[in-house]
């Protein structure tokens, strides 16, 4: 069974036993993970190599001593450094060291590592609790500083597996080998870019032992088109331009106008059919000067903003970026959320209700407004000054969990490792992405692009997840020299590949 789901520690040790109470012994399951790991080895080295195997004191050292063996008879050249005495191992670790043949390295007495051709990190798997010793943050500088090839055994040495943190240190793996499925831990920052290219093995736990794993808990996926493809707007015979929704996007005043076009852009390329510039008087013709298929509306406080909702079909306001931030943003974003439109709010909009979260989520109930907040670090900061969401013990997806929760909406907390977590629960961490996604304007396009699904008829959730992915898509696609006026212009292809497939 193959799932999007990431499992935290708990729930895969709760997997592993459903497994061993279905009839699976734990030591066959040992061996078809150690299994996995030494056909990966096998894959990154020719035969015959040298391949060094550090083995910890549990199960993550029981896959080494059974990838040892198989690599042994596959024909490679092994040396295994054992953490803890094989006599002191205990369950079907102490039995796969016990069908190990060869010697038992210590790291008192380990060697030049330059002198092999890959080496297998099976020390500590997710489940690590504490910070690495002294030693082995010795023995993890040592093998930055080797540059050989690292092949991880569930998570690189180090990183903690239900939050991505690491303890004390934590290895660079080249690739890394999971079982069953991701765990947050390979998605969220640092851990994420410690574990090279991820696989995950299949060792025979099953499907009902994968349910049992889930059970009672919320559900987490790694952001995927499978999540949310069957969602995406798809045009008929009888789609037009009135039926595929009409976004509003609030403008800055003169000069501050640009962050707002590039939503109103994205939210048109998404597949809005019509979008709405909402500006300042004074800001009108440096709109115009740009903006063709955008149409404008003149705006210059929240008495006529509200008169412009009097129209039912304006069904999504865009509020953020470019606006200003302050009691008049504070007094747009009221109005628009008293409307029960949906709302995406960015930027100045969420600085606006700085140490203020609990009267943003005030004036979303109000008016049952279906809302997606899309902060970056600092604006979430500011935004949730505070509460329990700013944590600092807490790790980035139970910090977005508690903001979805207290302001009941999506929040999407941007970076290398987005995170897009719902009011019930519900979240995605997204890995598809690139750096160069990194530049001034880029995430106003993502708000547009959230708001222009939600126009669409998108629920919140899904469409924060598709527009976190496709913009992220877009940025691989581009590649160098990217800039946020090309993301929008990159969506038809984006777009494309999934609905035309």
């Amino acid at each position: 069974m193959t799932t999007l789901r990431l499992l935290k520690v708990e729930a895969m040790r709760r997997v592993d036993a459903a497994a061993m109470a279905g009839g699976t012994p734990g030591r066959v399951l040992m061996e078809h993970a150690g299994a996995a790991v030494a056909a990966r080895a096998r894959m990154l080295v020719p035969e015959g190599a040298r391949i060094l195997i550090l083995c910890g004191p549990g199960n993550n050292g029981g896959d080494g001593y059974v990838a040892a063996r198989l690599l042994v008879e596959a024909g490679c050249a092994i040396d295994l450094v054992g953490l803890m005495p094989v006599a002191a191992l205990t369950g079907d670790a102490a039995e796969a060291a016990a069908d190990w043949a060869g010697a038992v390295g210590t790291l008192e007495a380990l060697g030049d590592l330059a002198a092999y051709t890959l080496v297998i990190d099976a020390m500590f798997g997710a489940g690590l609790a504490r910070d690495l010793d002294a030693d082995l943050i010795d023995l993890v500088a040592r093998l930055a500083k080797s540059g050989r090839p690292v092949l991880a055994v569930d998570v690189p040495s180090g990183i903690d597996g239900d939050t991505g943190a690491v303890r004390g240190a934590a290895v660079q793996a080249t690739e890394t080998v999971t079982f069953v499925a991701l765990k947050p831990g390979h998605m969220l920052q640092p851990g994420c870019a410690h574990c090279g290219t991820l696989h995950v093995a299949e060792i025979g736990t099953g499907d009902a032992a994968l349910i049992a794993g889930f059970a009672d808990e919320a559900p987490l996926w790694r952001n995927d088109p499978a999540l949310w493809a069957n969602t995406l707007p798809r045009l008929t015979a009888a789609s037009h331009k009135y039926t595929r929704g009409h976004a509003l996007v609030l403008s800055g005043p003169a000069t501050r106008t640009g962050a707002a076009r590039l939503a109103a852009r994205g939210a048109l390329r998404v597949g809005a059919g019509l979008v709405t510039l909402v500006s300042p008087t004074a800001a009108l013709a440096e709109n115009a000067a740009h903006c063709t298929a955008i149409m404008l509306r003149a705006c210059d406080s929240a008495d006529d903003l509200d008169d412009l909702l009097t129209d039912e079909r304006l069904n999504v306001v865009l509020a953020g970026p470019g606006l200003g931030a302050g009691s008049a943003t504070r007094d747009l974003v009221a109005v628009a959320a008293a409307t029960g439109r949906a709302l995406v709010l960015d930027a100045d909009a969420l600085t606006s209700f700085r140490g203020q979260a609990r009267l943003l989520a005030a004036h979303l109930s109000d008016g049952q407004a279906l809302a997606v907040l899309t902060p970056h670090e600092g604006e979430f900061a500011r935004l949730f000054e505070g509460t329990d969401a700013v944590d600092p013990e807490a790790c980035k997806l139970e910090r977005a969990r508690r903001a979805a929760a207290l302001t009941d909406a999506v929040v999407v907390l941007k970076g290398a490792d987005t995170v897009i977590a719902a009011p019930d629960g519900r979240a995605a961490i997204n890995d598809h992405g690139t750096p160069y996604l990194g530049t001034a304007g880029s995430g106003d396009v993502l708000a547009g692009l959230v708001a222009g699904l939600l126009a669409q008829g998108m629920a919140p959730f899904e469409a924060a997840c598709a527009a976190v992915w496709l913009h992220g898509d877009a940025g691989l696609r581009h590649g160098p020299g990217l800039i946020a006026e090309d993301l929008p212009e990159v969506m038809p292809a984006v777009l494309r590949a999934l609905l035309c497939a």
